[in-house]
């Protein structure tokens, strides 16, 4: 117990309790200093802390005096802030790092980015934020978004960079020469070289002609732009998003796209020099895209026939393989039979035999000559010959003398016959007879009279000879080249 000295009005003791004595000073402050160091840290990052944050990368072409801890919008609310700025090695880009809030998450892989400025004029920035459509995958952590889905404003210094005293000088000349271009009136020279509906006419009333063909034209374009959107709707999205990627290959290949250029240019530099072949072929551009669209047509119209000879041709397709099994062993087999022990050997056999068929095929060729001579004599003299009617007066009988002949044989077989058992005998006149016969004519006798005597005095022949002409006879010339006999009274065929 402790003893206090009192005042002098009261001279007793004051005792003091132990638990009286207060908090340690040291340790107040301890506490205080930690409160104050928390409180710090939370105003100033504004971060939870053992806690890690979404973050990201964005390419821009330039950070525009972008900011550390500049916001992030998404439609105008903040939901991250810029953390890092650097530049893309060998690039003049620069890299954003973003951190993002949890309000701000999801962004997808199509998403875009563009550095704005808070207020005209007022120089501070942000960046604003699309999270992309919810079709598109989402990014990972640390990510970069290419800089082809970002973008950065024009500074007003930059639109009056470009409008310079030469550039405004320029633009004016470019006016007063679309002016006159679109005012003027052709020369007579230039009329000469257009169709009958734009001559006489300046640019601007051949432009307002021009107006006509808008209809069909814009009709076709919008058919255009409509299969451009393709058949669904992600196709015109996923075409954005292939470009995009193409672009972001493009990132970095700064000599490779330079040296494009300049071989762009050759290439354009020696079109314009062959323009007369250019404008021709763009004049014959017309007809030819017509001509494609028949084209195309009758392919469209043949391709449902197509299509079901495809699906026709599907079963043979699939019998291929079990075809291939069932040859592979025909092949084993045939392989022997081709080896040179089996046809080897007989090819060698049959040698002989080829040489002879060799030569009967030299010598057949004199017998082919005779066998063609003889069937031209048979179809060109003999046919033509047996086809003619001998005309006999009231004993003709109007029929081809190929077809008297045969009635003339069965005649000769009838006046054979016999009344009695001795079978069929022929009965000929010996000759004599009191009436003598003259014969001329003909090679007989080189040519000098025949006589004899007959029992019957002649009335004539039968048939008459008619024609009064010689028919020449010639042994030593081919029957298909002799002339057709004129055993009919007038001319039948071809002179000698």
């Amino acid at each position: 117990m402790a003893l206090r000295r009192g005042n002098s009005k009261d001279s007793r003791p004051t005792v003091l309790r132990k638990d009286r004595t207060g908090y340690n000073p040291i340790t107040v402050a301890l506490i205080a200093l930690a409160v104050i160091a928390v409180i710090c840290y939370f105003g100033f990052t504004k971060n939870m802390p053992f806690t890690h944050p979404f973050q990201f990368k964005a390419v821009f072409s330039s950070a525009n005096s972008i900011r550390l801890s500049s916001p992030v919008r998404i439609a105008g609310v903040n939901v991250g802030k810029v953390v890092a700025v650097e530049g893309q090695e060998g690039t003049n880009n620069s890299v954003l790092t973003i951190e993002m809030q949890d309000q701000g998450l999801p962004i997808h892989k199509d998403a875009l980015l563009k550095i704005r400025p808070r207020i005209f004029l007022e120089g501070n920035f942000f960046v604003d934020l699309k999270p992309g459509t919810p079709q598109a995958p989402t990014i990972a952590e640390g990510d970069t978004i290419p800089a082809a889905q970002t973008a950065i404003p024009v500074q007003l210094d930059q639109v009056l960079t470009s409008l310079q005293q030469d550039t405004r000088k320029n633009l004016q000349v470019l006016l007063i020469e679309l002016g006159a271009g679109l005012s003027d009136k052709p020369t007579p020279e230039e009329d000469a070289q257009q169709p009958e509906m734009t001559k006489g006419k300046s640019a601007a009333e051949a432009l307002n002609n021009a107006l006509i063909y808008s209809k069909p034209a814009l009709k076709n374009s919008a058919l255009v732009n409509q299969a451009f959107q393709g058949l669904d709707p992600d196709d015109l999205p996923n075409l954005v998003r292939g470009l995009a990627a193409t672009s972001t290959k493009l990132v970095g290949s700064e000599t490779q796209l330079g040296d494009l250029v300049v071989n762009f240019n050759t290439t354009m530099g020696a079109i314009a020099s062959e323009q007369s072949a250019v404008r021709e072929t763009v004049r014959l551009l017309g007809p030819t895209v017509k001509n494609a669209y028949y084209s195309l047509g009758s392919l469209n119209e043949a391709l449902p026939s197509l299509a079901q000879f495809s699906v026709d041709f599907v079963p043979g397709v699939e019998q291929t393989q079990p075809t291939i099994d069932a040859v592979t062993p025909w092949i084993a087999q045939a392989t022997p039979l081709v080896s040179e022990a089996e046809l080897g050997g007989l090819a060698a056999e049959l040698q002989p035999t080829t040489e002879s068929l060799a030569q009967l095929s030299a010598a057949t060729i004199p017998l082919l000559t005779q066998t063609e001579n003889f069937s031209k004599c048979v179809s060109d003299v003999l046919i033509p010959t047996g086809n003619v009617v001998v005309p006999d007066g009231s004993s003709t009988t109007n029929l081809p003398n190929s077809e008297e002949f045969w009635l003339a044989l069965a005649g000769f077989n009838g006046e054979s016959q016999s009344f009695d058992a001795n079978g069929q005998m022929v009965r000929a006149q010996s000759g004599g007879g009191p009436n003598p016969v003259e014969m001329t004519g003909g090679n007989l006798n080189e040519g000098q009279p025949v006589f004899g005597n007959s029992i019957g005095d002649p009335q004539g022949t039968k048939p008459a000879w008619t024609s009064g002409q010689k028919i020449a006879f010639k042994p030593n010339a081919l029957c298909k080249d002799q002339a057709l006999p004129d055993i009919a009274g007038t001319p039948t065929g071809p002179a000698d």
